[in-house]
Parts: structure tokens; sequence; C-alpha cells
């Protein structure tokens, strides 16, 4: 019998990539959208006619559990919140609605309409924010730093919560940063990509970051939606850690970008005070051993290839749009 999958936030870059992932698996795979997202599906673009969308909201309890009617999935991954760590001391009330609350309505769906459902919540290396070690672990306390953080804790433990509770199968990945060329370009990784992209065609001449010292876990966007799907094919579930355990700077990123088009990033970045964040969060590294023994889970691409990969589809989507550059340049005049 053919697997079903609801996926929430599937027009983001996991979801995206998990969408292609399953489908690959042979899935069927449903997409939960707001109504607001429905016109924002450029990165499932290329899937529309293979994903079934189902319009739903983690703010309407009553939409989730008519998506779960629908879809009758046996898997549900939860990626949707409000995932912007800076708009979350914008909109933390929103934040919390979303990437909080938003996971006990999901947990309290699948409880209305089918217990076997398995669960998977997308929890964030951010939750860890100040650590009391490096690197960490499933283990490790957590210490957020912003509403993100403190809300994405709370949907981690609502999902401990509820498979203590209930014994539902309902598992979370400890997810450290992960990229590709799909990320959102508010994240400061596409932010210093589609730069040195706009630099090299001479569309700019300088790129403004915040805090060049901060140093996180990065790995790529593919790799990790299969983690996700390995933890929900365990006999038990359990929580796991997801990284490269290998650290680098905003400062390592942008030197890389720029050296993979034969730039000096030093030549070209300034620092701007009003983009740091209110309570920063300094170094983040993973310690995804429990994933490596358990899941046999292993990142295939390296830092560099990441980063000189996400530099080359910014060139190509700006050389794409070139004429319309030129363009204005010629009606300014």
């Amino acid at each position: 019998m053919q697997k079903r999958a609801l996926i929430t936030g599937i027009t983001g870059q996991d979801g995206s990539y998990l969408a292609e992932f399953l489908l690959g698996k042979g899935y069927k795979v449903f997409g939960v959208v707001r109504r607001s997202s429905t016109d924002n599906v450029d990165r499932i673009s290329h899937l529309s006619e293979k994903v079934v969308f189902i319009q739903a909201d983690l703010l309407d309890q009553s939409s989730l559990i008519s998506a779960l009617r629908q879809a009758q999935p046996q898997e549900v991954y939860n990626l949707a919140a409000q995932s912007f760590v800076p708009t979350s001391w914008h909109q933390p009330v929103l934040t919390g609605e979303f990437t909080a609350l938003g996971v006990t309505r999901m947990l309290e769906a699948i409880r209305a309409i089918d217990e076997g459902i398995r669960f998977y919540q997308a929890s964030s290396s951010e939750m860890f924010g100040n650590p009391t070690e490096t690197p960490q672990r499933e283990t490790t306390p957590f210490r957020p730093r912003s509403p993100y953080g403190v809300a994405k804790v709370y949907g981690h433990y609502i999902t401990v919560n509820y498979r203590e509770s209930y014994g539902l199968f309902a598992c979370s990945g400890i997810m450290f940063n992960h990229e590709s060329p799909r990320r959102g370009t508010e994240f400061v990784t596409r932010k210093v990509t589609q730069g040195v992209a706009r630099i090299k065609l001479g569309l700019a001449n300088q790129l403004w970051l915040g805090n060049l010292e901060s140093r996180r876990d990065w790995g790529y966007a593919g790799d990790y939606v299969k983690a996700m799907w390995q933890m929900l094919q365990q006999d038990e579930s359990d929580d796991f850690v997801i990284g490269t355990e290998v650290a680098h700077s905003v400062a390592d990123f942008a030197e890389t970008a720029f050296c993979s088009v034969g730039l000096n990033w030093q030549e070209y970045v300034r620092r701007d005070p009003a983009l740091l964040r209110p309570a920063e969060v300094d170094h983040l590294v993973a310690d995804a051993s429990r994933a490596r023994k358990r899941l046999g889970w292993q990142p295939t691409m390296s830092f560099s290839d990441l980063v000189s990969t996400m530099v080359d589809h910014d060139i190509y989507r700006l050389k794409r749009r070139l004429p319309a550059y030129a363009a204005v340049a010629g009606a300014s005049d």
C-alpha cells in the first residue's frame, strides 16, 4: 500500500526538499498551505502536479483536523513555523502562536483523528542559545536567547510530553543550521551569497553584515530532510541532533563565498551594528553521534561546496534578470 505523508511548511526550503525526497520514495504527498502562502510556491512549482495541497493553518485547530481527515497520512512532518529569528523580536506573540502552540494543535488533531500517525517536529539548535557545553547533544540544557528559540523549546517539550503521556510516535529533530539555494533571502547565508553574486555581476559594490564572529554548524538542507524521514522509520520514537559537527563563523562564510568567485571578502564587507540581535547566540556546533549510530545518517556536502553552490545559483538567477536591471539603469540615466 502506498504510504501517505502530510507536510506543513511545504512551501519552505525544508518542505520542498522533503516533498521531493518522499515522492522519490513512492509516497503520496500532501502539503498544508495557508491561504496567504498559496501563491508563494516557487520552491515547489516543479512538484505542483505531484503534490496534493490542502488549505489549513496552525492557528486553526479545525482546519488541521480536516487536513488529516482528507490526507489520511501515516506520517506528519511539522515544518511550519515563524522561522526567522530577528522577526521573532518584532512579532513575539505571533511567533509563539505558530511555532509553539501550533505544535500542540497538530498533536491534538492527531489524537482526534488517528493516534497511530507518526509525527515529526522540527526543533532547532537555537533552543540551546548560549549553551553550557560544546558541542551540543540531545541532553544539553536549553538556554534560548530569542522568542523564536523559546517557542521552539515549547514545541520540543510538548512533543516529548505527548509521546510520554499518550504513547504517540512523536519525535523531534534538533536541526542545526542547514542551507541551500532555496534558503529565504532574509537569512544571512542567502544575504551573503546573493550579495556576492550582485558584486560579481557589477550590480553592487559592498555587503553589509552584523555579527561576523557568530559561529554556526552549517549543512545542506537536502541531507537533513533524509534524517527527518529516517527518524520516523525507527521502531521507537526519540529525539536526534542533526548537524555536520563543524562550526564556521559568518566571516568564514563570507570569505568562502567571495573566494568562490575570485574576490577578497574584506574589500567588500562592511559591518552594520543595526543588524545585531538584541541577544546574540555566539557558538553552536552539533554532536550528531546518536544520529550517526542509530540512524546511519551522514552529511554528504562539504561547507565549501555548499557555499559555492549557493553563490553559483544566485549568479545564475541574477543573470536571468540582467535585462531587467539594464532596463531600469537605462531609464534612470
